[in-house]
Protein backbone atom coordinates (compact mmCIF):
# COMPACT_ATOMS: atom_id res chain seq x y z
CA UNK A 1 0.00 0.00 0.00
CA UNK A 2 2.14 2.83 -1.27
CA UNK A 3 1.38 6.51 -1.10
CA UNK A 4 2.89 7.92 -4.30
CA UNK A 5 1.81 11.45 -5.26
CA UNK A 6 0.43 11.58 -8.80
CA UNK A 7 0.37 15.35 -8.85
CA UNK A 8 0.24 18.08 -6.26
CA UNK A 9 -3.41 17.44 -5.39
CA UNK A 10 -3.71 13.69 -5.88
CA UNK A 11 -2.51 10.72 -3.90
CA UNK A 12 -2.63 6.94 -3.98
CA UNK A 13 -3.72 5.23 -0.77
CA UNK A 14 -4.83 1.63 -0.15
CA UNK A 15 -5.01 1.10 -3.88
CA UNK A 16 -7.27 4.10 -4.48
CA UNK A 17 -6.79 7.32 -6.37
CA UNK A 18 -7.83 10.14 -4.04
CA UNK A 19 -8.25 13.72 -5.18
CA UNK A 20 -7.65 16.58 -2.78
CA UNK A 21 -9.46 19.89 -2.57
CA UNK A 22 -7.05 21.74 -4.83
CA UNK A 23 -7.43 19.27 -7.71
CA UNK A 24 -8.98 20.74 -10.85
CA UNK A 25 -11.74 18.10 -10.86
CA UNK A 26 -12.72 18.90 -7.27
CA UNK A 27 -12.68 22.63 -7.96
CA UNK A 28 -14.88 22.04 -11.00
CA UNK A 29 -17.36 19.99 -8.97
CA UNK A 30 -17.51 22.71 -6.34
CA UNK A 31 -18.42 25.26 -9.01
CA UNK A 32 -21.08 22.99 -10.52
CA UNK A 33 -22.72 21.71 -7.32
CA UNK A 34 -23.69 22.80 -3.85
CA UNK A 35 -20.91 22.63 -1.28
CA UNK A 36 -21.22 19.78 1.25
CA UNK A 37 -22.64 21.06 4.51
CA UNK A 38 -22.22 18.40 7.23
CA UNK A 39 -18.41 18.10 7.22
CA UNK A 40 -18.48 16.11 3.97
CA UNK A 41 -15.92 18.40 2.38
CA UNK A 42 -12.79 16.21 2.33
CA UNK A 43 -11.36 12.77 3.10
CA UNK A 44 -11.03 12.24 6.85
CA UNK A 45 -8.14 10.24 8.32
CA UNK A 46 -10.54 7.87 10.06
CA UNK A 47 -11.26 6.49 6.58
CA UNK A 48 -7.64 5.28 6.46
CA UNK A 49 -8.13 3.61 9.84
CA UNK A 50 -11.18 1.83 8.48
CA UNK A 51 -9.45 0.70 5.29
CA UNK A 52 -6.43 -0.58 7.23
CA UNK A 53 -8.60 -2.42 9.75
CA UNK A 54 -10.65 -4.05 7.01
CA UNK A 55 -7.45 -5.06 5.27
CA UNK A 56 -6.58 -6.99 8.45
CA UNK A 57 -10.11 -8.22 9.19
CA UNK A 58 -11.82 -8.27 5.81
CA UNK A 59 -15.47 -8.79 4.92
CA UNK A 60 -16.51 -11.65 2.71
CA UNK A 61 -15.97 -11.04 -0.97
CA UNK A 62 -19.06 -9.83 -2.78
CA UNK A 63 -20.99 -8.93 0.37
CA UNK A 64 -23.48 -6.08 0.60
CA UNK A 65 -22.16 -3.10 2.55
CA UNK A 66 -23.88 0.06 3.77
CA UNK A 67 -21.55 2.99 4.43
CA UNK A 68 -23.27 5.48 6.75
CA UNK A 69 -22.28 9.14 6.86
CA UNK A 70 -20.29 8.43 3.74
CA UNK A 71 -19.09 11.89 2.72
CA UNK A 72 -16.86 11.34 -0.31
CA UNK A 73 -17.31 7.60 0.20
CA UNK A 74 -13.70 6.44 0.05
CA UNK A 75 -14.21 3.62 2.55
CA UNK A 76 -17.09 2.18 0.54
CA UNK A 77 -15.18 2.64 -2.71
CA UNK A 78 -12.27 0.74 -1.15
CA UNK A 79 -14.60 -2.12 -0.24
CA UNK A 80 -16.05 -2.20 -3.73
CA UNK A 81 -12.61 -2.33 -5.29
CA UNK A 82 -10.78 -4.53 -2.80
CA UNK A 83 -13.54 -6.99 -1.87
CA UNK A 84 -15.91 -6.71 -4.87
CA UNK A 85 -18.55 -5.57 -2.37
CA UNK A 86 -21.93 -4.24 -3.43
CA UNK A 87 -21.84 -0.87 -1.71
CA UNK A 88 -24.58 1.59 -0.85
CA UNK A 89 -23.34 4.94 0.44
CA UNK A 90 -25.70 6.84 2.75
CA UNK A 91 -25.47 10.49 3.74
CA UNK A 92 -27.91 13.13 4.94
CA UNK A 93 -26.32 15.65 2.56
CA UNK A 94 -26.78 14.74 -1.10
CA UNK A 95 -24.25 17.40 -2.15
CA UNK A 96 -21.47 14.94 -1.27
CA UNK A 97 -22.61 12.46 -3.92
CA UNK A 98 -21.01 14.11 -6.99
CA UNK A 99 -17.63 13.94 -5.22
CA UNK A 100 -18.28 10.31 -4.27
CA UNK A 101 -19.36 9.32 -7.76
CA UNK A 102 -16.33 10.98 -9.32
CA UNK A 103 -14.02 9.03 -7.01
CA UNK A 104 -15.92 5.82 -7.77
CA UNK A 105 -15.51 6.48 -11.50
CA UNK A 106 -11.77 7.17 -11.39
CA UNK A 107 -11.32 4.03 -9.27
CA UNK A 108 -13.31 1.84 -11.64
CA UNK A 109 -16.21 0.84 -9.37
CA UNK A 110 -19.91 1.54 -8.99
CA UNK A 111 -21.54 2.65 -5.74
CA UNK A 112 -25.22 3.25 -5.08
CA UNK A 113 -26.15 6.38 -3.12
CA UNK A 114 -28.94 6.92 -0.59
CA UNK A 115 -29.88 10.29 0.87
CA UNK A 116 -31.02 9.55 4.41
CA UNK A 117 -30.14 10.31 8.01
CA UNK A 118 -28.82 7.22 9.73
CA UNK A 119 -31.39 7.48 12.52
CA UNK A 120 -34.04 6.88 9.84
CA UNK A 121 -32.57 3.54 8.73
CA UNK A 122 -34.91 0.75 9.85
CA UNK A 123 -34.23 -2.86 10.77
CA UNK A 124 -35.81 -4.02 7.53
CA UNK A 125 -33.42 -1.73 5.64
CA UNK A 126 -30.42 -3.09 7.52
CA UNK A 127 -31.51 -6.66 6.87
CA UNK A 128 -30.68 -6.08 3.19
CA UNK A 129 -26.97 -5.75 4.06
CA UNK A 130 -24.21 -7.94 5.42
CA UNK A 131 -22.17 -5.13 6.92
CA UNK A 132 -22.39 -1.49 8.04
CA UNK A 133 -19.29 0.72 8.02
CA UNK A 134 -18.61 4.33 8.91
CA UNK A 135 -15.69 6.66 9.63
CA UNK A 136 -15.76 9.76 11.85
CA UNK A 137 -19.55 9.99 12.06
CA UNK A 138 -20.10 10.82 15.75
CA UNK A 139 -18.67 14.31 16.17
CA UNK A 140 -21.59 16.03 17.97
CA UNK A 141 -23.23 15.15 21.29
CA UNK A 142 -26.55 14.90 19.50
CA UNK A 143 -25.21 12.02 17.38
CA UNK A 144 -24.44 9.64 20.25
CA UNK A 145 -27.92 8.22 20.79
CA UNK A 146 -28.93 8.03 17.10
CA UNK A 147 -25.73 6.23 16.17
CA UNK A 148 -25.95 3.84 19.11
CA UNK A 149 -29.56 3.06 18.19
CA UNK A 150 -28.53 2.36 14.59
CA UNK A 151 -25.79 0.02 15.78
CA UNK A 152 -28.24 -1.70 18.11
CA UNK A 153 -30.75 -2.20 15.30
CA UNK A 154 -28.03 -3.74 13.13
CA UNK A 155 -27.03 -6.03 16.00
CA UNK A 156 -30.65 -7.08 16.50
CA UNK A 157 -30.98 -8.08 12.85
CA UNK A 158 -28.53 -10.84 13.66
CA UNK A 159 -26.39 -11.16 10.53
CA UNK A 160 -25.05 -7.62 10.09
CA UNK A 161 -21.45 -6.88 11.07
CA UNK A 162 -20.72 -3.27 12.10
CA UNK A 163 -17.28 -1.63 11.85
CA UNK A 164 -16.85 2.04 12.75
CA UNK A 165 -13.70 4.13 13.20
CA UNK A 166 -13.08 7.47 14.86
CA UNK A 167 -10.11 9.66 15.85
CA UNK A 168 -11.11 9.18 19.49
CA UNK A 169 -13.73 11.82 20.17
CA UNK A 170 -15.47 11.59 23.57
CA UNK A 171 -18.80 11.33 21.78
CA UNK A 172 -17.73 8.23 19.87
CA UNK A 173 -16.13 6.69 22.97
CA UNK A 174 -19.40 7.07 24.84
CA UNK A 175 -21.30 5.33 22.06
CA UNK A 176 -18.65 2.61 21.73
CA UNK A 177 -18.57 1.85 25.45
CA UNK A 178 -22.34 1.40 25.47
CA UNK A 179 -21.97 -0.97 22.52
CA UNK A 180 -19.34 -3.00 24.38
CA UNK A 181 -21.59 -3.23 27.44
CA UNK A 182 -24.74 -4.20 25.57
CA UNK A 183 -23.97 -5.42 22.05
CA UNK A 184 -20.93 -7.73 22.30
CA UNK A 185 -18.77 -5.16 20.53
CA UNK A 186 -14.97 -5.13 20.32
CA UNK A 187 -13.49 -1.69 20.98
CA UNK A 188 -9.76 -1.02 20.54
CA UNK A 189 -7.10 1.50 19.62
CA UNK A 190 -5.86 1.41 16.04
CA UNK A 191 -3.08 3.26 14.23
CA UNK A 192 -1.79 3.45 10.68
CA UNK A 193 1.84 4.63 10.40
CA UNK A 194 3.40 6.97 7.86
CA UNK A 195 2.56 8.06 5.26
CA UNK A 196 -1.02 8.01 6.59
CA UNK A 197 -0.25 9.02 10.21
CA UNK A 198 -3.74 8.16 11.38
CA UNK A 199 -4.68 6.97 14.83
CA UNK A 200 -7.90 6.47 16.72
CA UNK A 201 -10.27 3.71 17.72
CA UNK A 202 -12.23 0.93 16.04
CA UNK A 203 -15.58 -0.51 17.05
CA UNK A 204 -16.32 -3.93 15.58
CA UNK A 205 -19.48 -5.93 16.21
CA UNK A 206 -18.71 -9.25 14.54
CA UNK A 207 -21.21 -11.82 13.40
CA UNK A 208 -20.76 -15.37 14.61
CA UNK A 209 -20.24 -17.86 11.83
Amino acid sequence: MSDIPMNKYERSAFGLRILQNGHTDIRRLRRQTDSPKIHGNKVWKSSFLLMDYLNEFPPEAGCKILEVGCGWGLSGIYCAKQFQAQVTALDADSSVFPFLQHHAEINGVEVETWKCRYEKVRKQDLAEFDMVIGADICFWDSMVNPLYNLVRRAYQVGHVRVVLTDPGRPTFREMAERSVDNLEAVYENWAVPAPYNASGIVLDIPVEA
